[in-house]
């Protein structure tokens, strides 16, 4: 036994990470415009990458192929960066917030008000899951011409 499971077995484990990755984008997709998540270029940036893993999973799902594969991977590699510049982003907000409001505070008090700050520190984590899914959903893909 090598362990793969068989080609349809995986068509089908595909399908349902489809299923997962597009209901996961959208649902954030719309969690954040109902926020109003669009005050500048760095907030409208999420919008952006979850709005082009849809259009790129779309893409490949209507017509499959290697250029809506490597489109598929390329946003998704990009959804997957842009997780740690949102972390990154809503830290830095929360921690210039929370010197605003105490501007002695350092240290780990600091760093434990800034993560739990108003602005959620760990959310754009989100957008690493999304991507690593997105990656895993290409893996193995029929009309890529390899396994991975």
């Amino acid at each position: 036994m090598s362990g793969v499971p068989p080609a349809r077995d995986q068509g089908a484990i595909r399908k349902v990470l489809l299923v997962i990755l597009a209901a996961g984008l959208l649902g954030t997709l719309a969690e954040l415009v109902l926020l109003e998540h669009t005050e500048g270029i760095w907030q409208k940036a999420p919008l952006a990458l979850l709005a082009g893993g849809l259009v790129s999973l779309g893409w490949h799902r209507i017509r499959p192929g290697r250029t809506a594969l490597t489109a598929v991977r390329l946003v998704m590699i990009l959804v997957l960066a842009g997780g740690p510049a949102g972390l990154l982003l809503h830290y830095r907000g929360n921690v210039e917030f929370e010197l605003e409001m105490h501007p002695g505070a350092s240290g780990l008090g600091l760093f434990w008000e800034a993560i739990r700050g108003a602005t959620p520190a760990l959310a754009p984590g989100t957008m690493m899951l999304f991507g690593a899914l997105g990656l895993l959903y290409t893996f193995g893909d029929p009309g890529s011409g390899a396994k991975g």
